[in-house]
């Protein structure tokens, strides 16, 4: 599977899994300390908000601040929906993975990037799927995509202190339990854990 491949099939999980939290589900506990399902699913909506700009060659001071705070607004769901699909236009345009993009940590490959934004999807969808009682299976083929990237990355990560360590590995652990493991997640979290 390619990577715009994945990329698409993560954002299309992620919004479906956004689309299943109910009403009184915004404020639920997730598996990432001190943030609500609303705090997570704005963080990786305002991930997506950026992806545009970025992927056309924008530097962070020429996107400024426009998407600080709270990007949801009075429908999470149909947001998340607008901002995957926005998303998913500016990493298929012609050209968009060949580009280098400027991040905070400094310019990076396009084709890292997208990596980076898979995860995003990847990790937060089942993030919001346990926290919400939905079905936590992530594609297997977009998890395998997700792994093999983040093998190489997985010591810069726990560096820079963007996972936690010490997540127990399940007996029999699937691909997806590893990769999990990997971002710091126990595979078997749930509500009140």
């Amino acid at each position: 599977m390619d990577l715009l491949d994945a990329y698409r099939r993560s954002l299309a999980e992620f919004v479906d899994r956004v689309d299943q939290v109910g009403s009184g589900q915004w404020a639920d506990p997730t598996p990432c300390p001190d943030w609500d399902v609303r705090t997570l699913v704005n963080h990786v909506v305002g991930e997506d908000r950026w992806s545009v700009p970025l992927l056309a060659g924008k530097t962070l001071d020429e996107v400024g601040g426009r998407f600080d705070g709270d990007v949801l607004g009075a429908d999470p769901a149909a947001t998340a929906r607008e901002a995957a699909a926005q998303a998913e236009i500016a990493a298929t345009h012609p050209g968009a993975v060949d580009r280098t993009v400027h991040l905070s940590a400094g310019e990076t490959p396009a084709e890292e990037y997208l990596h980076q934004l898979l995860a995003e999807h990847l990790v937060h969808g089942w993030d919001v799927a346990v926290a919400i009682g939905a079905e936590p299976q992530m594609d297997p083929d977009v998890v395998h995509v997700c792994a093999q990237w983040f093998t190489g990355r997985v010591d810069d990560y726990r560096r820079g202190n963007l996972v936690q360590t010490g997540a127990r590995i399940p007996d029999d652990p699937d691909e997806q339990d590893l990769l999990l493991v990997a971002f710091g997640r126990d595979p078997d979290w749930a509500p009140g854990h």
